[in-house]
């Protein structure tokens, strides 16, 4: 990763930004923190995510990358690999400079994230993640791990994320989505 100045205090000083940067970057302590690119596989998983989710949700909803989430923390921003917007915020993101869902607005309703590997990869998206897109209130986060051959369902409860794993031929049970019926193994392939 590779830093960049110079010294920002918000995530809208991050956004006033954003005409000026090439690739994704994260808002951290003040840097702008380079994101690598995803890996080919992380991409597949997320595309075939998004035609799946798109038998639930209207297409306008769903992104996939590309999309600044304001998060608590540090750093104060994150790009899920796949996010299902709520109805009002593709209107509420028309004035911004990028597609970002900001501090003011509600939460998304899912945010997906496929685990590249190794140890770092696997700590964020299971830690760090977890821990503010809980703080911020997302009310379904999904983690695709390949390597653990394993799909996370959290769901926000009063008392924070209740996990359910699944792995196999077992069908992913969604809250948000009860007519979601994609099991792990479809979820975790890389094809159709």
């Amino acid at each position: 990763m590779v830093q960049v100045s110079p010294q920002l205090n918000s995530f809208d000083d991050f956004l006033a930004q954003v005409d000026d940067l090439e690739g994704y970057y994260e808002l951290s302590y003040g840097d702008l923190i380079e994101m690598p690119p995803e890996s080919d596989e992380n991409l597949w998983r997320a595309m075939n995510l998004y035609e799946a989710l798109k038998t639930c949700v209207a297409r306008s909803q769903i992104r996939l990358q590309g999309l600044a989430l304001a998060v608590p923390g540090q750093p104060k921003n994150r790009y899920p690999d796949l996010t299902v917007l709520r109805p009002e915020h593709p209107e509420q993101m028309k004035p911004l400079k990028q597609a970002a869902i900001t501090l003011d607005m509600a939460p998304p309703q899912l945010v997906v994230e496929v685990v590249s590997p190794g140890p770092e990869n696997h700590r964020r998206d299971y830690r760090e993640k977890r821990n503010q897109y809980e703080w911020r209130g997302i009310p379904e986060y999904w983690i695709i791990d390949p390597e653990q051959a394993q799909v996370v369902v959290l769901s926000l409860k009063a008392q924070g994320y209740e996990e359910t794993i699944y792995s196999g031929d077992v069908p992913v049970e969604s809250p948000t989505f009860p007519q979601w019926c994609l099991t792990a193994a479809a979820m975790l392939a890389l094809d159709d």
